[in-house]
């Protein structure tokens, strides 16, 4: 019982002593790296840093990073530590501007966890770095052209159609619907379609494993998504895959079969799986332009199985997500602006009658409408922050500070586009700021929702046609009100990687 004791005791001691010597280490040293280098930064807290409202989940990353910037805007650089690490933040537009595209060169990855051999599903294009992304972004530029993109449109459109429908038959009833869960099923019937081939219909089947799938991924995790963004090392370290097993199963397996049947039946459809079938057998997707070719060193770019199985995953994560929240923003604003709705509903009206259908034309001809989802994002901007790292000692333009190899950076995206200095009247809805004359008063740095340089999003012109589709299938024939418990003012859900709406939004729907 004695020899217990004095064990027990050690070990508190032998405990205490490591505490002690972790504080005074990350006190005297670690968070000793912004002020050694005369950059202002938010005074951190042992032995998070600065980041433990997002670990503990009681503030959303957007909020997070808002504040920070709201707080210290006029400062162009602000240092932080999320965990051990020191960030930098970017607030200047011009610095903004070096770092993502004149600058590159020495900020060309993203600095978040990326592991193939422990999470095969991380080797996608938005994780990758260095030639191993800038290799796959070759590959992968020409399956998003817009020659590309109307070749899919009919598949687009039908999903749309359905969509429509659904929404016909909900507006002649006056339901009230929980417009996120709506348009969810609609996004996943189109990736799943686009990216896998497969017809999941989902609104005679809300509750199928596609959707139950996508649900399980983008579940709150705050610990889990502050380790992937902000200390990738420690998943490496102890080679934890951020992916849960049972998701990367499930998608490799469904990805492979889907290959494997469309090989044995020679079935080609002009979708995105098919142009990964392209990779995965040539090294190049066939040109737009038939006398063009492709096929220089055919034989070493072939994409492996997995690596297209991964490609599809990150087409799925981006194409689901992130649309279907953009098109619930949306709508939620319209129902709050029905000026503008109106408005909206009657070009649309317009350009399908003038154009006798709703053609791919006729929807990039649709300007309003782009003004209305520019300002969407421009509010609600998916990805919050954009994130890259030092990969060599550089000095930033109009400053004197060098920026040490291995510093990791942040811009945040959602701070910017609420800044009242840019865009007057941030809480206010209005479209008109993406009229031709306000873009040209703005710096081109401010707003950010695909990213910009060379990493820009690679689906940019997909996200848009897909988002704009759900709106005019929506808007067509029905009409868009608040619900009566819709608060005036929407919260948003803690601890996720992208913004999304906390609860639901639920809208009341009726024909026009």
């Amino acid at each position: 019982m004695l020899l217990t004791t004095w064990f027990i005791s050690d070990i508190i001691i032998a405990v205490t002593l490591i505490i002690v010597g972790l504080y005074f280490y990350y006190k005297l040293y670690l968070f000793k790296f912004w002020h050694k280098r005369g950059i202002f930064y938010v005074k951190p807290s042992f032995p998070t840093g600065n980041i433990m409202p997002i670990i503990t989940g009681k503030m959303s990353l957007a909020e997070f990073f808002r504040d920070i910037y709201e707080h210290n805007k006029h400062h162009p650089l602000v240092g932080i530590y999320m965990l051990y690490k020191p960030f930098l933040i970017v607030n200047d537009p011009d610095l903004i501007r070096n770092i993502l595209t004149k600058e590159f060169t020495n900020f060309h990855d993203r600095g978040i966890f990326y592991n193939e051999e422990i999470d095969p599903l991380s080797g996608h294009l938005f994780q990758l770095p260095g030639k191993k992304w800038r290799n796959l972004r070759v590959k992968l530029t020409p399956t998003f052209t817009s020659g590309k993109i109307k070749q899919i449109f009919p598949i687009l459109k039908e999903a749309g159609n359905v969509l429509e429908k659904y929404l016909e038959e909900e507006a002649l009833k006056g339901s009230t619907i929980d417009v996120k869960d709506i348009f969810a099923r609609y996004s996943t019937d189109i990736i799943m379609s686009v990216a896998f081939g497969i017809s999941c219909d989902s609104f005679k089947e809300p509750n199928n494993e596609f959707r139950y799938w996508g649900k399980k991924i983008f579940d709150p995790k705050p610990f889990w998504n502050a380790l992937i963004l902000f200390a990738p090392q420690v998943l490496n370290f102890f080679s934890i895959s951020y992916t849960e097993k049972s998701v990367t199963n499930f998608f490799t397996n469904m990805f492979k079969q889907t290959v494997k049947y469309r090989e044995s039946n020679n079935i080609e459809r002009k979708d995105f799986l098919n142009l990964l079938i392209q990779l995965m057998k040539n090294g190049y997707v066939n040109a737009d332009d038939e006398s063009l070719s492709n096929n220089v060193n055919a034989a070493k770019n072939k994409l492996t199985m997995m690596e297209a199985a991964a490609q599809a995953y990150v087409f799925f994560l981006a194409g689901f997500e992130t649309s279907s929240t953009t098109v619930t923003f949306c709508l939620y604003e319209l129902a709050k602006n029905q000026d503008i709705q109106n408005k909206l509903r009657e070009e649309i009206q317009t350009m399908i009658k003038k154009n006798g259908d709703l053609t791919y034309c006729a929807l990039n001809d649709m300007n309003y409408l782009h003004k209305v989802i520019s300002e969407t994002l421009r509010k609600y901007p998916p990805v919050v922050i954009l994130n890259r790292i030092c990969t060599n000692d550089v000095k930033l333009n109009t400053t004197n500070f060098s920026i040490p190899k291995g510093t990791s950076v942040a811009i945040p995206v959602f701070g910017l586009h609420r800044d009242s200095n840019i865009f007057p009247d941030p809480e206010k809805f209005d479209p008109e700021r993406f009229s031709e004359e306000n873009i040209k008063t703005r710096h081109s740095y401010v707003y950010l929702p695909f990213g910009e340089g060379p990493r820009i999003c690679i689906g940019l012109r997909f996200g848009l046609i897909q988002t704009k589709l759900a709106i005019i299938s929506a808007l067509l024939k029905n009409k868009f009100k608040l619900g009566p418990n819709t608060p005036s003012t929407l919260e948003f859900e803690k601890g996720t990687l992208i913004l999304i709406g906390k609860g639901g939004i639920h809208l009341t729907i009726e024909p026009i």
